[in-house]
């Protein structure tokens, strides 16, 4: 209750008004932070807008997408940053270090923006092996060849044995965003087409793997991968992406979730056009999980006019990281701000936000 909530600084001036908030209030029934709020769900999101916004309220926050976007002199820049946290360390298609480039370089171009460069601060726990650090730095500096960005600054932090869970990262990113391009989840409307640049639910179904120990008939590789080339490939195309966003943790149904929220749109989907692997549906049918929340490291979704939809995914599919790239739904007038999919049976079931992560500390 809000009454038993002690604040942890005596001298913030502005204490957060608890008795403010709105239901759903996952924070007052948590007084104290709980894995559900590092999760990209309903948590994280009360966790944002009512404890962090209001401290550091201001229009470039406001938008509270991937990265802000605002101009500086005459350039016209994108800022972003992530920390990661992900376990195990290492795990197949990727490491740590592959995914505190690529997280960066992904939330920057999901405005459009090419990654220039990138901060990088390490926070290491007192008798992590030297080699382990060494290792993931050098897949950090070759991801960060791979996706054409510098690591320009940086910082190293050591914390006591049992306090820091071997390596901790966190990077910031800078980049351009190309004169007339406006992306942003509130420009979704109806009648735009939703597009997938590829199969789904890989990279959370890696890290599961090996941090359970689960096998499931067959190796499942992370698709964590750099999307600026992606993007760039896109906005060849048209410049007139209405929106892009890389469905990190919540999967691609919370990131949907946000976009109609934010546009005040409903979205439907079609569950037979959902590209999901056979591994994927396995591994997710045998869990219990549904593939739509699990967390992806190397995908994008896309919203365009549905006269540019069929030009934006061939553009898509002519890229690497595009090739099984699928128009996967549509955005609607009706149910604004929810999200439903047609079922192969011709049902309709409502796609919500999950509270907390299926999966924690997958990034």
């Amino acid at each position: 209750m809000a009454e038993q909530v002690t604040l942890p600084d005596p001298a913030m001036p502005d204490p957060p008004d608890f008795d403010g908030w709105t239901c759903p209030m996952p924070l007052r029934d948590h007084p104290n932070v709980v894995m559900g709020h590092g999760g990209g769900g309903q948590m994280s999101a009360e966790l944002i807008e009512h404890l962090f916004v209001p401290a550091f309220a201001n229009p470039v926050l406001g938008g509270l997408t991937d990265s802000a976007v605002f101009t500086l002199g005459d350039a016209r820049l994108a800022f972003s940053t992530d920390s990661f946290v992900v376990q195990p360390l290492f795990f197949p298609g990727g490491s740590i270090g592959h995914l505190a480039v690529n997280g960066t370089v992904n939330d920057l171009a999901m405005s459009g923006a090419q990654a220039a460069y990138l901060s990088c601060g390490f926070i290491l726990e007192e008798g992590v092996e030297l080699s382990v650090v060494g290792r993931i730095a050098a897949d950090l500096g070759g991801a960060a060849e791979l996706a054409g960005v510098t690591i320009a600054t940086g910082d190293t932090k050591v914390v006591d044995a049992g306090h820091g869970d071997g390596v901790y990262i966190n990077t910031a990113g800078v980049g351009l965003v190309p004169a007339g391009v406006d992306i942003r989840p509130q420009r979704a409307a109806p009648g735009d087409v939703v597009l997938v640049s590829g199969q789904i639910g890989v990279h959370g179904i890696a890290i599961m793997s090996v941090r359970e120990g689960i096998s499931f008939g067959t190796e499942v590789v992370s698709d964590c991968a750099p999307l600026n080339g992606l993007v760039a490939a896109m906005l060849a195309v048209t410049n007139d992406l209405h929106v892009l966003r890389d469905p990190t943790r919540g999967g691609v149904a919370t990131s949907l979730n946000e976009i109609a929220k934010a546009a005040g749109v409903g979205i439907e989907l079609t569950e037979s056009a959902l590209p999901v692997p056979e591994a994927v549906a396995n591994a997710c049918s045998f869990l219990g999980l549904d593939p739509l929340y699990v967390a992806n490291e190397g995908k994008l979704l896309a919203i365009v006019a549905r006269e540019d939809g069929d030009a934006v995914l061939a553009g898509m599919r002519a890229h690497p990281l595009g090739a099984d790239a699928a128009v996967i739904g549509e955005c609607v007038a009706a149910h604004p701000g929810m999200v439903v999919t047609k079922t192969a049976f011709g049902a309709t079931r409502v796609v919500d936000t999950p509270i907390g992560e299926q999966l924690p500390r997958i990034c």
